[in-house]
C-alpha cells in the first residue's frame, strides 16, 4: 500500500507530527524535524503530491486528508507512549 511506503520513509512521520498547529515555514519545519533541507524538500513534495500537506503564504500545514491521517495514527502514538520495549 502506498501509505505504508510513504510513512516508512525517513522523516515522514516526524513532518506530519510537527504540523500539529499553526502553519510552519520551511525553516521552522526543518528545525522542528531536525533534518536537512534536501530531505525535507523531497518529503514535502511527496506529501503535497498525495494531498496530505499544503503550502500557503503562512507556511506548510496539513490538508483535511492529512488531518484524517494524523487522527488515524493517534492510536499508535497512544500505544507507543505506554509501551516498554524489552531489554535486548
Amino acid at each position: 500500500m502506498v501509505v505504508w511506503d510513504l510513512l516508512g520513509r525517513r522523516s515522514t512521520l516526524r513532518i506530519l507530527w510537527e504540523l500539529k498547529g499553526e502553519p510552519l515555514t520551511f525553516r521552522a519545519l526543518q528545525a522542528a524535524c531536525e533534518t536537512n533541507s534536501s530531505l525535507l524538500n523531497t518529503r514535502l513534495a511527496e506529501l503535497r503530491e498525495l494531498g496530505l500537506v499544503e503550502h500557503s503564504g503562512e507556511g506548510y500545514d496539513l490538508t483535511p486528508e492529512g488531518v484524517k491521517l494524523k487522527a488515524a495514527l493517534m492510536p499508535v502514538s497512544d500505544w507507543a507512549s505506554h509501551w516498554k520495549p524489552p531489554r535486548l
